[in-house]
């Protein structure tokens, strides 16, 4: 089980530094090429990483991260050293996925109850 939270610890760090990249204007925009990436590593992130311990507080947690960078996207997007837009952005391509397949886990085990 180790290995399995490792690989999606992994895809996590790499799907933030992908963000950070996109921020920094290494890619000019959120590309499909770049938006699949991050979406196939909030699908291991989801699968692999999220414990039943730790739906509740992940669910919270992203559910709050959304909420605050989807309206703050527009307002942070004006800093002109980094584009933070991009950057929340990017993360909300990563997280949406994660949160999607933990929800939809986690309907699973209730129903099976």
């Amino acid at each position: 089980m180790a290995k399995v939270n490792l690989l999606g610890s992994w895809a996590f760090l790499i799907g933030v530094i992908i963000a950070v990249l996109v921020g920094l204007g290494v890619w000019v925009s959120l590309s499909p090429t770049v938006v699949a990436v991050l979406v196939l590593l909030g699908l291991i992130i989801g699968l692999l990483t999220i414990g039943a311990k730790e739906v509740e507080p992940f669910v919270m947690a992203s559910i709050a991260f959304l909420l605050a960078a989807y309206i703050g996207k527009d307002v942070l997007g004006t800093v002109t050293l980094v584009n933070l837009g991009s950057v929340l952005n990017a993360i909300i391509a990563l997280v949406v996925p994660a949160t999607v397949v933990v929800a939809l886990k986690e309907v699973f085990n209730i129903a099976k109850k």
